[in-house]
C-alpha cells in the first residue's frame, strides 16, 4: 500500500571513504524527522543505524539501475526515539570529516556508541526506561538541571589557591581564549581545571563540561578526583566516562546521559571529543602535548585540534594544559610586537607548596663499566632512598624481557613471520610474542636454523630490569629491616581488569620501594613518595629519523621527571638521573635546566628552516596490498594521474600545485604487518588551504585509479610520524 505522505530523508550510514557508498542515502518516512535524528535503514540485507542528515525539500529525481529499471527507494525501518543530535554536532562531524579526508557517515557513525547502532527502537525504548535515575533532577519546564544541594558549594571552592593559580583564573574570566596552559609539573594545572569547570557549572544550571585525558590508564584517577568534588553538588550520575576500556553497555549509559544533559562533566579519551553534549560551555585537554590524542585508525583525526575547532562552534572555553606543550601549540601562543597568538598562553612555573623541581643528574655511561644496566652511582642512590623510606621510579620503555633472541652461530633472530618486526622475549612465559600482530610461539629448545642450543637475548625490556634490579638490591634493607620491595607496571603485568589500579594502590601506600616501568608510570600519576626517578636508556631517540623524536623524548623525561618531589612536607631535593652516552646533548643539556621554553625556541627554528610542522603542512596517502609493489604502483599511478591532469590545466589546479610537493611511493617504516604490505606517498605544502584543495580533488583520482589487489587506502592529515 503506498504511503500516504511522503518524507524524503538524506541518511547517513557507516561506510569508509573507499567505498562506492561513502556519500549519504536517500530514504523515505511516512512521518517528519528533524536532522539529526536516529533511525533504522536498510541497505541490502543488513539493517543499519543511520543519521537523518537532511530534510529534503522535495523527491529526488528519478534514478535507473544497470538494467534500466527505476530504483525504489526505500523507507526507513523505524525512528529510534531519541532527542535529534544538535546542529553544532552536526557542523563538528562535517568538518572534521572534510579536514581528515573521510566520509561523513564514517565519523558520524564511528562517533556513536557500538551498542547504539546494534538496538532497534523496542530495544532503545526499555534501554531508555532503566536508565538509572539520579538524585539531580531535570526542570521539565526550563531544562534546568537542579544541583542536588547547593550547600555543598564550599565543597568546590574552599580549596586555598597560590597566587599563580588565582592569576590563572582570572585571565581566563577575562579573556575568551583558547588558553594555553603552561604549567610546571605539580603546579596544580589540575586544581585550575576543578575551579574553571565549577564556575561554568555554578553559572549555568544546564551547563557542560568535557575533561580529556590521552590515556585510559589516567582517567580513573582523575574521574575519582572530579567525582570527590562535584558528586555531592550535582549527584552520582552528572559525572561519566567514555574510553574504549568500558564495555558497550557502560558507554551507551555515559553517551545517553551527556546526550540528554544529565552528565553535567564528561571524563574521557580522544574518542570523548565527540560525544553529544547539547550545552557544552568548557573543554579541557589535560595533557595536550600527549600522542595519543591522534588516532591511527579510521578517521585518523586530532582530539586536541578538534576541541579547539568545537570549543569555537559551540561557544566554549578551551583549556589546553601541559608542563612541556607540543610546539604546535607553543608556537601558535607565541605573541611578538605586531602579533597576537592564536592561543592565549598562561604560565604556572612554580610547584605548589616549597617542593622544587627535581635535581637532573647525567650519568655518562662511557664513563661506567662495559655492559653495566645500572651505573653504580644510580644504584647508591636508589639504595640511598630505600634506606629512608622513601621510593624511586625506574624508566625503561620497552616491555618484555629482551627485544630479539639471537643465535650467535649461523645469526638467526627472532623475526616475526607475519610482520616486519622481531618477537619479543618474554621471561615469564616463556614466548616469543609479535607486538604488533600478536602472534606468539613458545621459545624454541634450539636454534631453529642450525639447531645451536645457546640462543641468547639482545638487550633488555622491564622484565629483565625487574629481576636484574632485584638482584642488585638483595642486600639492601628497607628502614623496618624488611627485603626490598620490587614492581613492574607495562601492559603485560596490567593486562587484567582492574590489574593498573590495584598495583597503583600498592606504590600509594607504600608497599612498593622501587617501580620499574613503561611511559604508562612517566606521567599523570600523583605519587607523594617518590623521590628519585631514573631513566636507563632514553638514547635511542636521539638520532631518530623522526623529527618529532627530540620533542617526544624531551616531553617524556620531562613528565617522568616530574613524578619526584611532589611532596613538599619530605624536605631534601628530589632527582631525575639519566644514563646516557651522550650526556653534553643540547636535549639533556635544555632538560638539566627545566629549559623547556629555550628547547622549543632551538627546535622550532631548525623546523622553520625545514617547512616542517607548525612552518608547513603535510598529508600521507596509505596502500596497504599483499605486495609491497601492487601498494606502490596504486599510489604512483594516482601521483601520476593528478599531475597529468594539473600540467594539462592552466587555470587553477596548476596554480594550487606550485604550492605543493607530491614525492613518490615508498615502504613505511613498518612494512609489512599481518601479512600486509604497507606503502605511503608524502604530500607537502605551505599553504594549508593549498594542502586542503589538492586532497579534495585527487579523492576522486584515487576512487579512479585501478585497485587491483589493494586491500584499502587512507589519507592520513597531519601525520604525527613521516
Amino acid at each position: 500500500m503506498p504511503l500516504k505522505q511522503t518524507h524524503w530523508l538524506s541518511i547517513l550510514v557507516q561506510t569508509p571513504v573507499h567505498s562506492k557508498l561513502s556519500q549519504a542515502l536517500t530514504y523515505q518516512s511516512p512521518v517528519a524527522l528533524a536532522p539529526g535524528a536516529l533511525v533504522r535503514v536498510t541497505l541490502g540485507t543488513r539493517e543499519l543505524l543511520g543519521v537523518v542528515w537532511q530534510v529534503l525539500k522535495e523527491a529526488p529525481p528519478e534514478m535507473l539501475s544497470r538494467d534500466g529499471k527505476a530504483v525504489e527507494i526505500k523507507p526507513i525501518s523505524a525512528d529510534l526515539g531519541l532527542t535529534p543530535l544538535s546542529d553544532t554536532w552536526r557542523q563538528f562531524i562535517s568538518f572534521a570529516a572534510i579536514y581528515y579526508q573521510r566520509s561523513l557517515g564514517e565519523v558520524a557513525l564511528s562517533a556513536l556508541p557500538p551498542q547504539l547502532r546494534t538496538l532497534d527502537a523496542t530495544q532503545m525504548q526499555r534501554r531508555l526506561k532503566k536508565q538509572v535515575k539520579s538524585n539531580t533532577t531535570i526542570d521539565p519546564n526550563t531544562g534546568e538541571i537542579k544541583p542536588v544541594n547547593n550547600e555543598n558549594e564550599y565543597l568546590a571552592t574552599s580549596v586555598k589557591l597560590t597566587s599563580q593559580q588565582l592569576t590563572v583564573l582570572a585571565d581566563m574570566d577575562s579573556h575568551d581564549g583558547p588558553f594555553l596552559l603552561y604549567g610546571a609539573t605539580g603546579s596544580g594545572k589540575t586544581e585550575v581545571y576543578l575551579q574553571a569547570a565549577n564556575k561554568v557549572l555554578q553559572s549555568d544550571k544546564k551547563a557542560q563540561v568535557l575533561m580529556m585525558v590521552p590515556e585510559i590508564n589516567l582517567t580513573p584517577q582523575l574521574e575519582e578526583r572530579v567525582r570527590e568534588r562535584f558528586c555531592p553538588l550535582f549527584g552520582d550520575d552528572a559525572v561519566v566516562s567514555m574510553h574504549s576500556g568500558m564495555t558497550n553497555p557502560q558507554r551507551l549509559k555515559s553517551w545517553l546521559a551527556a546526550h540528554d544533559g544529565r552528565a553535567r562533566i564528561v571524563l574521557g579519551t580522544r574518542m570523548a571529543i565527540f560525544a553529544s553534549m547539547p550545552h557544552l560551555n568548557l573543554i579541557v585537554v589535560d595533557e595536550e602535548h600527549d600522542p595519543s590524542y591522534k588516532s591511527q585508525d579510521g578517521a585518523r583525526y586530532s582530539a586536541r585540534d578538534l576541541a579547539v575547532y568545537r570549543g569555537k562552534l559551540d561557544n566554549a572555553k578551551v583549556i589546553l594544559g601541559s608542563a612541556t606543550p607540543s610546539f604546535e601549540s607553543w608556537h601558535h601562543s607565541q605573541s611578538g610586537a605586531e602579533t597576537q597568538g592564536r592561543y592565549k598562553r598562561l604560565s604556572m612555573l612554580d610547584r605548589v607548596g616549597s617542593s622544587a623541581l627535581p635535581e637532573v643528574v647525567l650519568v655518562n655511561m662511557a664513563h661506567q663499566p662495559k655492559k653495566t644496566v645500572v651505573s653504580p652511582p644510580l644504584l647508591a642512590a636508589i639504595a640511598e632512598r630505600i634506606r629512608r623510606g622513601e621510593q624511586s621510579i625506574i624508566f625503561l620503555n620497552r616491555r618484555g624481557y629482551a627485544p630479539v633472541l639471537h643465535c650467535a652461530d649461523c645469526g638467526w633472530k627472532s623475526e616475526c613471520p607475519h610482520c616486519s618486526a622481531y618477537r619479543v622475549f618474554h621471561k615469564i612465559d616463556r614466548t616469543l610474542r609479535c607486538h604488533h600482530c600478536g602472534f606468539t610461539e613458545r621459545v624454541p629448545r634450539a636454534c631453529p636454523a642450525c639447531g645451536n642450543t645457546d640462543i641468547n637475548p639482545i638487550g633488555r625490556g622491564t622484565e629483565q630490569l625487574e629481576e636484574h634490579l632485584a638482584d642488585l638490591l638483595r642486600d639492601v634493607k628497607r628502614p623496618n629491616g624488611e627485603a626490598v620491595r620490587i614492581a613492574r607496571i607495562d601492559a603485560d603485568s596490567t593486562k587484567l581488569k582492574g590489574a593498573l589500579q590495584q598495583q597503583l594502590a600498592q606504590v600509594h601506600a607504600g608497599e612498593v620501594d622501587v617501580l620499574v616501568g613503561t611511559q604508562m608510570i612517566a606521567k599523570g600519576h600523583d605519587f607523594r613518595n617518590i623521590t628519585l626517578v631514573a631513566a636507563v636508556n632514553p638514547d635511542t631517540a636521539l638520532f631518530s629519523s623522526d623529527f618529532r623524536a627530540p620533542e617526544r623524548l624531551f616531553a617524556l623525561l620531562m613528565q617522568a621527571a616530574g613524578r619526584a618531589g611532589r611532596d613538599a612536607a619530605q624536605g631534601g631535593q628530589s632527582e631525575m638521573w639519566i644514563q646516557t652516552q651522550h650526556p653534553q646533548h643540547p636535549l639533556y643539556i635544555a632538560l638539566k635546566k627545566h629549559d623547556y621554553a629555550g628547547f622549543a625556541k632551538t627546535q622550532l627554528k631548525d623546523r622553520e628552516a625545514a617547512m616542517m610542522s607548525p612552518f608547513g603542512y603535510s598529508a600521507l596517502v596509505r596502500a596497504e596490498a599483499r605486495t609491497q609493489e601492487v601498494a606502490q604502483a596504486f599510489l604512483n599511478t594516482a601521483r601520476e594521474t593528478i599531475l597529468a591532469q594539473a600540467k594539462s590545466d592552466n587555470g587553477s589546479q596548476n596554480d594550487m600545485l606550485q604550492l605543493v610537493s607530491v614525492y613518490g611511493a615508498v615502504p613505511m617504516s613498518m612494512q609489512r604487518i599481518a601479512n600486509v604490505e604497507r606503502a605511503q606517498m608524502l604530500i607537502e605544502s605551505s599553504s594549508r588551504k593549498a594542502l586542503q584543495q589538492f586532497l579534495q580533488q585527487w579523492q576522486t583520482v584515487l576512487h579512479k585509479t585501478p585497485a587491483k589487489g589493494i586491500i584499502r587506502w587512507a589519507v592520513d592529515v597531519d601525520p604525527l610520524v613521516i
